[in-house]
């Protein structure tokens, strides 16, 4: 039997409708995900089912008794009480008597006086009476997994924490159905992974809206996706859904294309004049009349994002040299320790670490913003630094959205082009209502469109991105990753979406704990394989040997080995784009047809580069095995 069902459900804030007479049904035990671009009425649709927001037509039914959660998207300002107080709440009036005896144990260790025993012994025989030993230890249970210190106020915690604790809430009452808006935002990779093994394991249904890749590929058994109004459904893993949407669109296109040339064909015919009018039939006519309110009710597909990074001349080979550094906070705490890198022009870098472990702060000390306690560091000249700030402290709340990018000027420079701001603002799909806005009423993933938006508006040749994936739609993101890989200057990267490290980044700079930062070359697969690779040889090295045999010396690479090392993931990404574009020439059907003078020096040239291609990873898994 369904948990919950949606027949002909319609809401309009106006028109277009944002949802158009849908139907959506639940079943127990199934991952649905809710994909859709921002704005298009994913986080209502979670409302409509929890009843927050009410239809204004249509039929919402429930199962008998079902229990449903949700993590909404923004994290409450006014969040208060430790973090055991708020995960108890998801637990109703006998989480909050846990929650009494959580403290009660508290107090009795700085305070074992009569009193408190006293309401000890009664809290105990409430707790067993409603039988709530057991939510006591889930409530304990959650913390423990998701590494959180029950005696904290949540109002002192960062967001990402604060994001932790509230999800835990959600998790604790154990539902039937589970909703979540964005749980992997502000997460970093270990809690992103704990929250999936979770709710792999997990036997209720979910409903959770993601623009992490990953967490949907690894997580959902559906997706749904709301566009215009509609819901579609794609029963496939999300590589299949991206393709099927292609030529769904297509379809569409070629639809609207003939439908389009039908309706000017009759709008040829009714203006004909006379003669027309003499012969016309009524039965055209009012087929015409349906025609234009057809035209006139289609919803076109919303555009996309039409970033573009502007590059300034090139920096220095070198961008930052980092020799012997270490850095701690006042209260002691080591951020860095006997940490050196070398960044060149080009580089592609992600940092990946925890919240909280330093990665901003490595970011500071590698741009000459900080000065390291111990070692130096060596910057680089004709540096042109864009800096995306995760907290986006560079927008102006109380300032309008253009005058945010503008400074209050009509016009922009802009590729060496003028442009009004509010056209090159609608490249990032703002509306000229939405420009004369303040900033304040802005979405999370409108918030990150204008950051881009004023990064973009000046020539840079180092790009530093701190967290910028957070709150975008995927058409957003897979238009961003493409300007990131072709652009030519250097990129610092901090995030925590795992597909994004991967298409963007040549090396990963990883927090491993106790201030060690190590580098790898690719990204968070890469480092994922690399780092299995030297734990297993670590595991060899400390088994006991044999008396009659040496323990080997482990040498360490030289610059100049570690150098070509670094150099050959990018020597061989140049060679595979070639080979693929030769490819494709070749594939052509009137490749062949050509003269054999032409041909041959093409064939030949492909044959070379596949022999230097085969030549660096064959180098690559030498230096790797040194």
């Amino acid at each position: 039997m369904p948990l919950v069902t949606l027949q002909d459900i319609y809401l309009s804030y106006g028109q277009p409708p944002l949802i158009d007479h849908i139907n959506l049904v639940i079943e127990p035990g199934e991952r649905v995900c809710l994909i859709g671009r921002n704005g298009a009425g994913k986080s209502t649709l979670l409302k409509i089912l929890t009843g927050q927001v009410i239809a204004d037509d249509g039929v919402l039914k429930r199962a008998a008794g079902v229990k449903i959660a949700q993590l909404e998207q923004s994290v409450p300002h006014d969040a208060t009480g430790s973090v055991f107080d708020v995960i108890a709440e998801g637990l109703g009036e006998e989480g909050k008597l846990a929650a009494r005896y959580h403290h009660l144990i508290l107090q009795l260790g700085n305070d074992p006086s009569d009193q408190v025993l006293r309401e000890l012994e009664e809290v105990q025989a409430e707790l067993e009476r409603v039988d709530g030993w057991d939510i006591n230890q889930r409530v304990e249970a959650i913390v423990t997994k998701m590494e959180l210190n029950p005696d904290v106020d949540i109002s002192s915690l960062s967001g990402g924490y604060k994001r932790r604790v509230l999800l835990a809430r959600a998790l604790v009452c154990n539902p039937d159905l589970l909703l979540l808006d964005e749980p992997t935002n502000h997460l970093d990779i270990d809690a992103i992974q704990w929250v999936e093994q979770f709710l792999l394991k997990w036997e209720g249904a979910l409903l959770f809206i993601s623009h992490d890749r990953r967490f949907m590929d690894n997580l959902a058994t559906r997706f749904i996706e709301i566009d215009r109004g509609q819901l579609a459904e794609f029963n496939c893993n999300y590589s299949t859904y991206i393709q099927r949407k292609k030529e769904m669109l297509e379809i569409e296109d070629k639809h609207n294309a003939l439908f389009d040339k039908r309706l000017s064909q009759e709008e040829v015919w009714i203006r004909q004049g006379i003669k027309a009018r003499r012969t016309r039939n009524e039965g055209r006519v009012r087929a015409l009349e349906a025609l234009r309110v057809e035209y006139a009710n289609r919803r076109k597909q919303l555009g996309t994002a039409k970033m573009d990074i502007q590059q300034a001349e090139k920096s220095g080979k070198i961008v930052a040299e980092a020799d012997n550094i270490s850095f701690a906070f006042d209260d002691g705490k080591a951020v860095v320790q006997s940490f050196s890198t070398l960044i060149q022009r080009g580089d592609k870098v992600g940092l990946i670490g925890r919240n909280g472990v330093g990665k901003t702060t490595l970011l500071k000390l590698l741009l000459g913003q900080l000065e390291p306690q111990q070692g130096h560091i060596k910057t680089g000249t004709n540096l042109n630094i864009a800096y995306f700030d995760q907290y986006r402290s560079a927008l102006d709340e109380s300032k309008t959205v253009q005058d945010n990018v503008s400074g209050g000027r009509d016009m922009l420079d802009v590729g060496g082009k003028s442009r009004h701001v509010i056209s090159y603002l609608q490249d990032f799909l703002f509306s000229p209502d939405r420009c004369r806005q303040p900033v304040s009423a802005l979405s999370g993933g409108e918030r990150n469109r204008l950051l881009l938006a004023k990064l973009f508006t000046k020539p840079s040749n180092i790009l530093v991105l701190d967290e910028p994936t957070n709150d975008l739609d995927i058409d957003t993101l897979d238009l961003l990753e493409e300007l990131l890989i072709d652009y030519k200057g250097t990129v610092l990267l901090v995030s925590h979406d795992r597909a994004f490290l991967n298409n963007v980044v040549t090396s990963t700079l990883v927090f491993e704990g106790n201030a060690v930062i190590n580098q790898y070359v690719g990204g968070y697969d890469d480092w994922l394989r690399q780092r299995s690779v030297e734990q297993s040889k670590a595991s060899t090295t400390s088994s006991p040997a044999p008396k009659t045999q040496a323990k080997p010396a482990t040498k360490k690479r030289s610059y100049k080995v570690q150098r070509e090392l670094d150099m050959l993931p990018g020597e061989i990404e140049k060679l595979e784009v070639e080979i693929a574009a030769i490819s494709e020439q070749i594939n052509q059907p009137d490749f062949y047809q050509a003269d054999r003078s032409v041909t041959a020096p093409i064939e030949q040239n492909l044959v070379a580069l596949q022999e230097q291609l085969n030549h660096c990873y064959q180098r690559w898994e030498e230096l790797e095995a040194e």
